[in-house]
């Protein structure tokens, strides 16, 4: 049988809104809303807070969650997840953003379901991706884009907006990436033993690291949106949405 499980990467540290997951959201701190999320879509047969943060640490447990201690300093993510799944016997990891306590049961439903529909387990990971039209967004470099082929398995991520219109009289869809990823656990092994390359360090996007060195990243389309929590303007929204 498959064993799923969901890990809530969370820094305390931000650049744009340090302590931002440790905000209040109606009455409990955003990671708390976001783990409790996660259980209540009863996809997963766990669900961890893996972080570098005794304060967030102690919060989870103190709410009767789980939670997993950072032992090494990382760049990203997907480094802090496999090493805390890494001694654990699981089939599929997928990474939940802390700092997204919007995202939706329907959607991570979807992504699960491209690896019971992979008999030869060609997909390494899936993601979500949104249509975007507004001008600022596709141009707006905190906005990573992504273009697929025509089976939606990732081409490119970038800042930039992709693909370049040169012609004004096509119709081109762009789309945004949403940092929900689903892991086979050996993509990320893998991920963690390789080095970072000249794409990703240029772009500053983790991803990339997985198609330089071959994976398959297979995207699925989402209509929601969310909120992403990234200033305190967006924990207003937040507040508003979750009222």
């Amino acid at each position: 049988m498959t064993k799923i499980i969901a890990m809530i990467p969370a820094r305390y540290a931000a650049s744009r809104f340090p302590g931002k997951l440790m905000q209040d959201l109606s009455g409990k701190p955003v990671i708390v809303r976001t783990y409790e999320v996660a259980i209540k879509t009863g996809l997963f047969d766990e669900v961890y807070v893996v972080t570098d943060s005794n304060i967030i640490f102690d919060t989870i447990i103190k709410e009767g969650g789980k939670a997993i201690m950072s032992i090494e300093d990382h760049e990203c993510g997907s480094d802090r997840i496999a090493e805390a799944v890494s001694d654990m016997e699981v089939d599929i990891v997928v990474n939940i953003q802390g700092d997204e306590p919007f995202t939706d049961k329907e959607s991570l439903a979807d992504l699960l379901k491209e690896f019971e529909n992979d008999p030869k387990e060609e997909i390494d990971l899936a993601s979500l991706m949104t249509k975007i039209t507004d001008s600022e967004e596709i141009n707006n470099p905190n906005i990573v884009k992504v273009i697929v082929d025509n089976r939606n398995f990732a081409l490119y991520f970038s800042r930039s907006a992709i693909p370049y219109l040169r012609t004004t009289d096509m119709e081109i869809s762009y789309f945004k990436h949403k940092g929900v990823y689903a892991f086979r656990k050996r993509a990320l092994m893998d991920f963690r033993r390789l080095p970072m390359l000249t794409l990703e360090a240029a772009e500053k996007i983790e991803a990339i690291r997985y198609l330089e060195y071959g994976k398959k990243i297979k995207m699925v389309k989402s209509d929601v949106s969310g909120i992403e929590i990234d200033t305190p303007e967006d924990l207003e929204k937040a507040k508003e949405a979750w009222n």
